[in-house]
């Protein structure tokens, strides 16, 4: 269904629904890639000590993140903590450009579900502020999103490879 069509509440802001459209896929697509960047840096390199979550043991360097991951289950821990360290600090940025936005887009998806499944298989129920799997599940559609739809025509590859990787 085009965005102009009749069916529309109000049919006459169809035009403008079209026009803002890209520009609203590229803030969200932006923000969702920055968001991501914190993480990898407080878990890679210990920035913002003490942020972590009340009921989780402190993640401000890697060692710790790392066995963090480990009393969670995942081995070998240092290989995780690496792999979700490098999808926050380099597919996050990506995703915000807009560059190779299909793969950045779907690594993202795979981190996030990923988090939500362990928040729910740990019965931290589904509320954010309960350490649930609302917020990382919401994320990883909006990335899920991205991986499908592509970055959209304010992205870098449209840009620099004349299309959307």
């Amino acid at each position: 269904m085009p965005i102009s069509s009749p069916d529309l509440f109000w049919p006459s802001l169809g035009s403008v629904y079209q026009a803002l459209a890209p520009c609203a896929a590229a803030l969200l697509r932006i923000i969702i890639g920055l968001m991501l960047v914190p993480h990898g840096l407080r878990g890679g390199f210990g920035f913002f000590r003490g942020t972590g979550a009340p009921r989780t043991p402190d993640r401000s360097s890697f060692a710790q993140f790392a066995a963090a991951l480990a009393r969670q289950g995942y081995w070998p821990s240092y290989f995780w903590a690496a792999l979700a360290c490098f999808t926050e600090m380099v597919a996050g940025p990506m995703l915000a450009l807009g560059l190779f936005t299909r793969p950045a887009g779907f690594a993202i998806f795979l981190l996030l579900a990923a988090g939500a499944l362990w928040h729910w298989r740990a019965g931290h129920g589904y509320f954010w502020n309960t350490i649930g799997f609302e917020f990382p599940l919401m994320w990883a559609i909006v990335a899920l999103f991205f991986a499908v739809a592509g970055g959209g025509p304010y992205s870098l590859d449209r840009v620099l490879l004349g299309y959307e990787f």
